[in-house]
């Protein structure tokens, strides 16, 4: 299927995975024009804070909030309410919370939504399990049994259940999810490496081309970018793998 430039580009999730808005605000001019994503992690958010997305928003670019939430339900519920008001397209809570944790993850969106018409609802994802995550760690470390397929799915499944759009898994997990749970089950998926990049930490990968033909609907995509000696450059020529 042939895609056009601009609907490739917002496949593409950059991760801003850097220590202050410093460092990640010479990225973002680098890339300026590009219709990607851009997902802000724990470090960039836990140093930046809420301004730091909120000046993205203002400059046109769609914000993936990776924070991974994971806590009782009620605390769960009152940080997606005050995520859901900074205006982000996407964020995430760990699906091994639980099921009452991801509904309650929902009503404080819905709480956030019913007292401001302009919001827009975001996508409200699942964690399934981490792509550095193996078999030996989900089974001797973790205590889950079975593969890390069949965990996956179950994840995914419950994330469905709750009222989630979709879940975290890697590109190897995608067409086993969009099976169980429907093609419109939204899949994210990190662990993308173009070919001859350093997979560093990650277990489970695929080149973007592969993640895309798995039937994927957005890559989260960081070092192969943020660490090249030009990262425009590097990200321009992942976007052409995907026309």
């Amino acid at each position: 299927m042939k895609r056009s430039w601009e609907e490739a580009a917002g496949r593409v999730m950059v991760a801003l995975d850097y220590p202050n808005a410093a460092a990640a605000e010479a990225l973002v001019r680098s890339l300026e024009g590009i219709p990607c994503f851009m997902k802000v992690g724990m470090q960039l958010f836990y140093a930046a804070g809420p301004g730091f997305v909120a000046d993205l928003k203002a400059r046109g670019y769609k914000v993936f909030l990776d924070l991974k939430m994971h806590d009782i339900p009620n605390t769960v519920k009152g940080g997606a309410n005050s995520i859901a008001k900074l205006g982000v397209d996407v964020f995430n809570v760990h699906a091994a919370g639980g099921s009452a944790m991801m509904r309650a993850a929902m009503e404080g969106v819905e709480q956030a939504l019913s007292g401001n018409a302009g919001l827009r609802r975001p996508l409200v994802i699942a964690v399934t399990q981490l792509t550095s995550t193996s078999q030996t760690v989900l089974n001797d470390e973790i205590g889950i049994g079975g593969s890390v397929a069949d965990a996956v799915v179950r994840y995914a499944k419950l994330a469905q259940e709750a009222g989630l759009g979709g879940v975290v898994a890697s590109p190897q997990e995608v067409q086993l999810i969009k099976s169980a749970c429907g093609a419109s089950f939204q899949t994210i998926t990190p662990g993308i490496r173009p070919a001859g990049a350093d997979i560093g930490d990650q277990s489970r990968i695929m080149t973007p081309r592969q993640a895309l033909e798995q039937g994927t609907d957005y890559m989260v995509i960081g070092r192969p970018i943020t660490g090249a000696p030009d990262p425009r450059q590097a990200l321009e020529s992942i976007i052409e793998e995907l026309v």
